[in-house]
């Protein structure tokens, strides 16, 4: 039979199960978020994660030795036991982080301490769209669309000029399948034809677009999740335990929101209670981050909570029990003669939370991302765990045969290619069947995990997860190849 070829010389077949060891998905799925977690599920990861890497030259291989490879390659993933699963509570690094030297813990509010239920989505897609009828003229006609929340995911990108909304990679190239008119799906020849093509320059990507339409409905928005707050939020029963084991430890504490106090206020009873503000040395309301982060112009002012009114002296300090508006970050780290690498903020949002107060002051900052846990149940799950590990044996045969010279070979292998393409659409449907994971595409990890890895020390789905840590705790990043 004709060798394959690695850099130590012929690999027959009698090898071929180092060739498709199952150890690739293994690798694949727990790099998929950075893994660096307390579970023992993961502690011998790194001794089941070295793929042979193989480097091919351009041989002729009979259609028989494609098959047999391809028969082994399947009898091999059959066999081979399934990856165990990833805990849904874990804590991810993407930089070692030392809890024990943290001396301060600061917040935002929405999406970080508080997490909404999806009737809040519903909510602000239909006051959107009365915004777009009423202030944008947009006709009356979109008011009878509905929300469908299984459309969208987080971290996609918008071009306003052409109306495409598209999913793109760490490389700024659109995922193919990925990129939609509304709900009509574009090829990638008129991708092509638009932006020349399927990569995009990162002065077209990293351009800001204000959502006007959507900012203008918050006052709205406020009002009715106020009158209700049980049926928008979502109460943890951990979070306060979070809250307390931080004071007994002796940590500051403190919080930034864009929100309003008022319904600040009536979440974080409804989640904490009554003395709430009991857990928090500062509060922070209506800072409109991110400007609260770069313009140290803006003065604090006090409000008064009984009578909810601003007072327009100047604030000379930052008292606990009192609630502060505006102001900066420089002001507000001067005030508590905190130092940067001391200070752990916590937010949602890798951007507009996270990257300033990371590159120009050197906090360290976790990100809350709750899509989390819909990604790691899929991950966990067995459709998946077959599907990926007989796509990367595929892959791996694929690539490692490629070069055939005999038509009926080349046969094969277009045959293959095509069931791999089947595989990957399989995969990425599991989590949406539009966009498919909010943290990769077909080959690489998104551009929303780029930031998110570029931004966040550390990342988990909720504050409460870090009850499974020590308050001394130091967080690793694992070492451990992609490919």
């Amino acid at each position: 039979m004709t060798p394959l070829y690695n850099c130590k010389g012929p690999l027959r077949l009698s090898s071929f199960r180092s060739f498709c060891s199952l150890t690739k998905p293994f690798c694949l799925q727990h790099n998929l978020f950075s893994l660096c977690c307390k579970s023992s599920n993961m502690n011998s990861l790194s001794n089941k994660t070295r793929v042979i890497t193989f480097v091919t030259q351009s041989k002729s291989y009979s259609t028989e030795s494609l098959r047999k490879f391809y028969a082994e390659g399947r009898s091999l993933w059959e066999k081979k036991k399934l990856p165990e699963d990833i805990n849904s509570s874990v804590v991810f690094a993407s930089n070692e982080l030392d809890l024990g030297e943290i001396k301060v813990y600061g917040f935002d509010y929405d999406y970080t301490i508080a997490q909404y239920s999806p009737s809040v989505e519903k909510l602000i897609y239909d006051l959107g769209k009365k915004a777009l009828i009423s202030k944008y003229r947009y006709p009356k006609e979109i008011e009878s669309l509905e929300y469908n929340r299984s459309y969208a995911v987080r971290g996609l990108h918008y071009d306003i000029q052409n109306g495409l909304l598209m999913k793109l990679d760490q490389f700024q190239q659109i995922q193919i399948g990925s990129i939609y008119r509304g709900l009509t799906h574009v090829s990638m020849e008129e991708v092509r034809k638009i932006y020349g093509s399927k990569a995009l320059s990162l002065g077209y990507v990293e351009g800001h677009l204000r959502g006007s339409a959507i900012g203008s409905i918050h006052p709205e928005m406020h009002r009715i999740v106020g009158q209700d707050v049980p049926k928008y939020l979502v109460r943890d029963p951990k979070l306060v335990d979070f809250f307390q084991r931080l004071k007994r430890s002796g940590k500051e504490t403190f919080i930034i929101t864009n929100s309003p106090y008022y319904f600040v206020d009536l979440g974080m009873t409804f989640l904490l209670g009554e003395n709430w503000q009991d857990y928090f040395d500062v509060v922070i309301a209506k800072a409109k981050k991110p400007d609260f982060f770069t313009d140290n112009m803006r003065p604090f002012r006090e409000l008064v909570k009984e009578i909810h009114m601003t007072c327009w002296g100047p604030v000379k300090c930052l008292e606990k029990g009192k609630v502060y508006l505006e102001g900066n970050l420089s002001s507000l780290q001067e005030m508590k003669n905190w130092d940067g690498q001391g200070v752990l903020y916590f937010g949602d949002h890798p951007y507009s939370d996270l990257a300033d107060v990371s590159l120009h002051h050197l906090w360290r900052t976790g990100a809350i991302i709750w899509e989390l846990d819909d990604e790691i149940r899929i991950l966990n799950s067995l459709d998946y765990k077959r599907a990926i590990g007989w796509l990367q044996i595929l892959q791996n045969i694929i690539e490692n045969c490629q070069d055939s010279d005999e038509e009926d070979a080349r046969e094969v292998i277009l045959e293959w290619t095509k069931e791999r393409d089947e595989l990957r659409k399989k995969t990425k449907d599991l989590f949406n069947p539009y966009f498919g994971s909010v943290f990769r595409t077909h080959d690489n990890p998104t551009y929303f995990s780029r930031r998110l890895f570029r931004f966040a020390d550390i990342y988990t789905s909720r504050l409460s997860n870090l009850n499974n840590y020590s308050v001394k705790h130091t967080f690793y990043p694992r070492k451990v190849n992609f490919y």
